[in-house]
């Protein structure tokens, strides 16, 4: 970048590409730079109306996360608490719900763990809807031990019997139709 003087009071800032761009020192632990720049452009922006602009040079890099870490560290944890959740459905006993519990806890602590680690966007990423589905499961298997232990406690076995039927053959297909949704969504 070198400043020109337009005249005596103006002075223009030009963004020459082969002096200036990111520098190969550059790092960002878990994501890789995609490509070169895609655009860059000069501006004058103001902070507070009446202020006098400042020339800034603006430079926009496209970025990927690693796709083994982010399976290995997110979908691979995420989708053992849901597999471990899922599979309680087929115990017929109260205490499944100690169990769904802490699944989702787990998922939650994961859940913020990995959102920290990704730059704040204003619209709904993969993660988001992925997790979406993913609590939505969780409470729908918590419900379900919720309404044993309540049935179970006042020995109404008509009762569980009943939400044991339901549970398993509603939240499994529910939620693998879902999940297998966001992936296909993503993928077209």
């Amino acid at each position: 970048m070198e400043p020109r003087l337009k005249d005596e009071r103006e002075m223009v800032l030009v963004n020459d590409p082969l002096m200036s761009g990111l520098s190969h020192e550059a790092n960002l632990p878990g994501w890789e730079f995609k490509g070169t720049s895609t655009r860059s452009f000069v501006m004058n922006h103001s902070y507070f109306a009446n202020e006098i602009p400042y020339i800034r040079v603006v430079f926009e890099y496209g970025i990927t996360r690693d796709v083994t870490s982010t399976v290995l560290k997110f979908f691979l944890p995420l989708m053992l608490i849901i597999i471990v959740s899922l599979s309680s459905l087929m115990m017929k006993i109260s205490s499944r719900l100690g169990l769904n519990a802490s699944m989702f806890l787990a998922a939650v602590l994961i859940h913020w763990r990995i959102a920290d680690a990704i730059p704040i966007v204003a619209y709904a990423t993969f993660l988001d809807l992925f997790m979406i589905i993913t609590y939505t499961t969780l409470v729908m298997v918590l419900l379900s031990g919720i309404l044993i232990l309540k049935f179970s406690e006042s020995k109404d076995t008509a009762r569980v019997e009943q939400i044991n039927y339901w549970s398993i053959r509603v939240i499994p297909p529910l939620s693998i139709t879902l999940y297998f949704l966001l992936f296909l969504s993503f993928l077209i």
